[in-house]
Formats: C-alpha cells, sequence, structure tokens
C-alpha cells in the first residue's frame, strides 16, 4: 500500500479543521441552524461557533446518543435554511426497535457523485444501463445507486426487496421460507438480466451477488455471460476469505470494488484490493463530510493504534446533517493514510463483538 506523504495528511487535516468550523456556523447560527442542535447548544457550556475550531474540539459534545434519531418529529433535524426544500427522510434497518430517521436533500446524491470519480470507466461503461440488487422501501441505497447510475449516463434497473421481512424470517428460524425469499429476490435480477437491457454494472449485496451467480452456474453461464462488467458492492462485512472466494470462484473475470457505508455516513470507499496483500479491505470515508475513526470501546475519544483493533466512530459533518461522534455497531482495525485518502481507514469491518449476538444481518 502507498501511504499518503505527511504534507498531503496535513492539508486534509487543515481542510478538514476548516470545514469543521464552516459546518458549527452552520448548525448552530439561529438564522441556517438546525432546531435540534440549536436547542441542544442552550444547555452546552460552550458555544460552537466561537469554541470548536476544528475537528479535535468536536470531543466538547457528549457522546451523540441514536436514540436522538428514533421518532419525531423529524423537521427538528431540517436546518431553517433548507426547512422550505423538498425533503427525503431515510431509515436505517430497523432491527433494533425504531428505525433511526435522517433527513435528506441532496446529500445521497453528492456522496455517490464523489463515489463516481472513483469508479474505473472500463469496468464501469459512462452511459451504460446498472441493476441495483439491495434493499429497498425506506432505505437511502435505491435512490443513490439510481442516482449514481444515472449521473453515469445510464438507467437503473431494481429488484423489490424487504430485508425487514427477512430478519423476521431469520428470528423465527423459518429457513426454508427464507431460502424462498432469496430466491424470490434472485429471481427478479434473472429476469431483468435476461430481457435484453444491455446491463453492464451492477450493485449487489456479497449475499445476493453470491446467490445470484450459483443461480446462473445452474443455468450455464456466469455473471460474465450477462454482459456485467463492474460490481460495487456493500452491505454486509467483506472478508478476505469471501473476497478471495468471489475473484477466484464467482466472478468470471468481472471487476468488483467494495464499499462501506449507511444511511448516516453516506459512502466510503475502498483502496483497490489485491491478492498482494491478502485481500485486505479498507475503507476511507468521504473526508471532509465524513470521518471514520477506530477508537478504543471503552474510552472512545481515544484512537487506536494502527493495525490495533477498535470501534468504530463516525462523525458526519454536511450541511444537511450533523452528527459528532457517533458509535457505530460495528468494529474492525484502523488503517494508515492511502495515496487517494490522505486520512485514516478502517479494515475488516465487521459487527461489534459486544453486540454481535444481538445483530440479525439477514440479507446483507
Amino acid at each position: 500500500m502507498e501511504v499518503a506523504s505527511a504534507d498531503a495528511q496535513a492539508q486534509a487535516r487543515e481542510q478538514l479543521d476548516a470545514h469543521v468550523r464552516d459546518m458549527m456556523e452552520w448548525h448552530f447560527n439561529q438564522e441556517t441552524g438546525t432546531p435540534f442542535w440549536l436547542d441542544f447548544a442552550s444547555k452546552l457550556d460552550f458555544d460552537p461557533r466561537s469554541d470548536i475550531a476544528g475537528y479535535e474540539d468536536l470531543r466538547k459534545f457528549p457522546p451523540f446518543e441514536d436514540e436522538w434519531l428514533r421518532g419525531g418529529p423529524v423537521r427538528r433535524w431540517v436546518p431553517k435554511a433548507m426547512a422550505d426544500d423538498p425533503i427525503y427522510v431515510f431509515e436505517t434497518g430497523g432491527t433494533t426497535g425504531i428505525p433511526k430517521s435522517r433527513v435528506a436533500l441532496n446529500d445521497f446524491r453528492t456522496d455517490y457523485e464523489l463515489f463516481s470519480a472513483s469508479l474505473p470507466d472500463e469496468h464501469f461503461p459512462p452511459g451504460s444501463n446498472w441493476l441495483m440488487l439491495g434493499p429497498s422501501g425506506p432505505r437511502r441505497l435505491r435512490l443513490a445507486v439510481e442516482h449514481l447510475c444515472q449521473y453515469r449516463g445510464g438507467i437503473c434497473f431494481c429488484v423489490d426487496l424487504d430485508p425487514r421481512w427477512v430478519i423476521k424470517l431469520i428470528k423465527k428460524g423459518w429457513m426454508e421460507h427464507l431460502e424462498a425469499y432469496k430466491d424470490h429476490v434472485t429471481d427478479q435480477a434473472l429476469s431483468v438480466l435476461s430481457a435484453g437491457h444491455d446491463i453492464q454494472a451492477m450493485f449487489a449485496t456479497p449475499k445476493l451477488l453470491e446467490s445470484l451467480c450459483m443461480a446462473l452456474e445452474d443455468r450455464g453461464q456466469t455473471l460474465a455471460d450477462t454482459g456485467i462488467r463492474g460490481i460495487f458492492s456493500g452491505g454486509t462485512e467483506f472478508t478476505p476469505q469471501w473476497t478471495r472466494f468471489a475473484v477466484e470462484e464467482l466472478l468470471d473475470g468481472v471487476y468488483m470494488t467494495p464499499t462501506y457505508g449507511n444511511t448516516l455516513m453516506g459512502l466510503a470507499a475502498s483502496r483497490p484490493v489485491t491478492a498482494e496483500e491478502g485481500y485486505t479491505i479498507a475503507y476511507y470515508a468521504p473526508q471532509p463530510r465524513a470521518v471514520l475513526e477506530v477508537v478504543d470501546p471503552d474510552d472512545p475519544d481515544q484512537v487506536v493504534d494502527y493495525g490495533a483493533t477498535g470501534r468504530v466512530r463516525l462523525t458526519t459533518l454536511t450541511r444537511e446533517f450533523f452528527v459528532p461522534g457517533f458509535l457505530e455497531r460495528d468494529e474492525g482495525e484502523r488503517e494508515q493514510p492511502y495515496v487517494d485518502y490522505p486520512w485514516d481507514g478502517v479494515s475488516g469491518v465487521r459487527p461489534f463483538a459486544r453486540l454481535a449476538s444481538a445483530t440479525t444481518v439477514g440479507v446483507y
């Protein structure tokens, strides 16, 4: 791996600190600010607009509680300057009670336009059509992938998938029904791919990608035979073992790039995955719009050493949405800044061990 230079890292930190100051002025200004944060600031012993000079100062905020995002009124999260604009609301998986909600206007478009720049045109040809093989409903992923396709000049075909139903099947132990539902989703994808729509790129979760490839194998085909040239995937933890299996056994030469994202953060791209690095998958947040840290689970303000394991901590910093120091339900290893992403990354992302027994992954 080519580590980013010290100058590049310093420049990225300066850009992040400046962005933090802009976001404090925006979200805590009575004219433009977010109602939730304006009310929250009245109870703080510091003024975010004057006392937050950079990213490290965000540690002055108390830990962000995910319960604040459960339930309404959702308009308390809409900045005053955007109150009259069309608003989307996206939800998290809903695996732990009332789903967390996040408002959005254009963040999902911006995130995926930035990600588009990382996709090689030879594998994701401009103008080509896409297949979206992932969760639909109140999640941002469907609209985001559709926008990515349109932004690159194509038309997106989508399947219908309800992961909440999958989670219920797993919890009830109805594995026969679970397999039937997975087959139902896979059949939708097979129908679209066989309909002559000239689809050359796709999004798929790892489990659904594997199911699709196995179904094609039963038909005597590979994914490459359908015309697919590039895949970006995400939604479950990738492992080096699964990635090696996919590259060597499933994809028949089709290019794949993994991603790590969620409703709160946006989309973290990966550095190139190579056999020389043991198929290690390292993700880098779209700084300065979002920051990922790998922290000590017992002291979330303490970042672990490079290569050490810790819990993933997220800070989101856009005009639409501000979340400081949110502890994700994931853990991983801290990675050094990469030449294309001169800030810390995270590899080996998986459910946080202390919570894993309560996490249902489902089709993701």
